[in-house]
């Protein structure tokens, strides 16, 4: 197991969220998974591989979206890897939009001395009672 798994994980965030955040370039986030063996499920629906997750990304509607983080929780894989699950808000920049709570984990894998997701799952929080 990697001991610097806690440190991993919360700098992957940062730098995954600073690609994300930006519209007009959160396409290029997909480099950041495995190329053929990475997996996104965003709201239920599911996608395979780079070129897939990159049109996706592209279609998201967080145009005006400001994030705040409220917990990363880290934990080392048997394989070396890390797994990663954040917990924040997501609110549209008009000012009557109410924050929604969002969930989104991840499993990066050790491979050619960096890190790959191999695994993500993006849930926003909604609840109806």
């Amino acid at each position: 197991m990697n001991p610097n798994f806690d440190t991993i994980g919360k700098q992957f965030v940062e730098q995954y969220y600073s690609v994300f955040d930006q519209k007009e370039i959160r396409g290029q986030v997909a480099i950041m998974y495995h190329p053929t063996d990475a997996l996104l499920t965003f709201e239920g629906q599911q996608f395979q591989g780079v070129d897939a997750i990159a049109e996706k990304m592209k279609t998201i509607p967080l145009d005006n979206m400001m994030r705040q983080i409220t917990t990363i929780d880290c934990q080392p894989t048997m394989d070396g890897g890390v797994l990663v699950n954040v917990i924040g808000q997501l609110k549209n920049s008009a000012e009557n939009d109410k924050p929604l709570g969002f969930s989104q984990t991840f499993v990066l894998k050790p491979a050619n001395n960096s890190f790959f997701i191999f695994h993500d799952i993006f849930r926003l929080v909604i609840h109806n009672m």
